[in-house]
C-alpha cells in the first residue's frame, strides 16, 4: 500500500538512527530518502527528526507520528482479518514476545495446533525478558506478551494469569534429588547456576534469599535457561526454572534431569502472565490465538506443584 511507504521510511530512519544507513536498508539513495522525508515534513507541518552531527533521532512530533503509524498498521491488520473471515479464509500474522521458558515445549505445541486449523496464519516469536516484552507491547512490535513476573504493567492488559512455582533442576544423581520438595536454603548451600538478574526467576530467588538473610551466589550465571538445564548434567549444580519450561516435573526424565519444587514457605509462586497492550483491539488472528493460549494456560493451573 503506497500511502504507507513514507511511514515505513520514517520508521527505518528511526531504527537506524541515520539517513544513510536507513537508505541502505531500504535500497534507495540517501538523497532520495532525505527529500521524501523533507517533503512529508513540509506537508505535515512539523519536522520529525532532530538532525545531529552523527545521525538523526525522532523528536516528540516524530514519536507521535511513529505511534500513529504502528496503530494504523494494527487496525489495518484487524480489518484484513475480518475480511478474511467473511470469505471463510483465516489469514494474518501473530507476533508474540515471550520468556525463554515458553520456547521448548509450550509455544511450539500451541502454534502447531493453531496452524493445523489455519495454515495461512504466520507467526513471529520474539524471545524477550520481562522488561523488553512490555516495551514491545507498548510499541506495537508484538501483539501479545507471555512473560514470567512482568515489571511495570502500566500499558499491560492481563488476558490470563497462571501461578508457577519455581523448581530446582539437577541431575538425577544429585544429593537433593531424592527429596520431594526442597528448602531454598538447601539449594543455596549447594553450588548453583542461576539466571541473570533480568529474569523473573532470578528476581524471586533474590527476594526470597534476602528475606532469610541469604544470598544467591551462582558459580555460573547465564541468560540461557537451556544452557542451565544442560550444565547441571556436567557438574553437580542446582539450577532453577518454572515448570512450563520443563518436560519432566516430579520425576527423572529421559534427559537425566530431576525437578523439585521449592517450598512455598520459602519462595511463593510467581505469575506467568499473558497480556496485550491496554486498550488495543487485536487483529483477528492474534485475538483468536490469545484465546487459545488463555485456555491452555488455564488448564495448567490444577497441576501446579505436582
Amino acid at each position: 500500500m503506497r500511502h504507507l511507504q513514507t511511514f515505513r521510511l520514517i520508521e527505518a530512519v528511526a531504527r537506524a538512527g541515520s539517513m544513510r544507513r536507513a537508505a541502505e536498508d531500504m535500497n534507495i539513495t540517501a538523497s532520495a530518502l532525505n527529500r521524501r522525508i523533507r517533503r512529508f515534513e513540509e506537508e505535515f507541518g512539523s519536522e520529525l527528526f532532530e538532525r545531529l552531527p552523527n545521525g538523526v533521532r525522532l523528536n516528540p512530533a516524530g514519536e507521535l507520528m511513529l505511534h500513529h503509524y504502528r496503530a494504523t498498521l494494527s487496525d489495518l491488520a484487524r480489518v484484513q482479518g475480518h475480511v478474511a473471515d467473511l470469505i471463510g479464509e483465516r489469514r494474518g500474522h501473530v507476533s508474540i514476545a515471550c520468556s525463554q521458558a515458553l520456547l521448548p515445549y509450550f509455544l511450539p505445541e500451541q502454534i502447531a495446533a493453531y496452524r493445523a486449523e489455519h495454515t495461512r496464519v504466520t507467526f513471529s516469536v520474539n524471545v524477550r525478558d520481562r522488561d523488553q516484552a512490555e516495551q514491545e507491547l507498548a510499541s506495537y512490535a508484538s501483539d501479545l506478551a507471555l512473560v514470567f513476573e512482568p515489571i511495570y504493567m502500566v500499558d499491560f492488559e492481563v488476558i490470563q494469569l497462571v501461578p508457577q512455582t519455581v523448581h530446582a533442576v539437577m541431575a538425577a544423581d544429585h544429593p537433593l534429588a531424592s527429596r520431594p520438595e526442597l528448602r531454598l536454603r538447601d539449594c543455596l548451600d549447594h553450588p548453583h547456576i542461576a539466571p541473570s538478574i533480568r529474569f523473573g526467576v532470578r528476581h524471586l530467588l533474590d527476594f526470597a534469599a534476602n528475606k532469610s538473610s541469604r544470598q544467591v551466589s551462582p558459580v555460573v550465571e547465564t541468560e540461557s535457561f537451556e544452557l542451565m538445564c544442560h550444565y547441571v548434567l556436567h557438574e553437580k549444580l542446582v539450577g532453577f526454572q518454572i515448570p512450563i519450561g520443563l518436560r519432566s516435573v516430579g520425576r527423572a526424565g529421559a534427559d537425566g534431569l530431576v525437578c523439585r519444587p521449592i517450598a512455598a514457605r520459602d519462595m511463593p509462586a510467581g505469575n506467568l502472565i499473558l497480556g496485550q497492550r491496554r486498550g488495543r483491539t487485536l487483529p483477528v488472528a492474534s485475538a483468536r490465538f490469545a484465546l487459545q493460549l488463555a485456555g491452555a494456560l488455564k488448564a495448567l493451573q490444577p497441576v501446579q506443584g505436582e
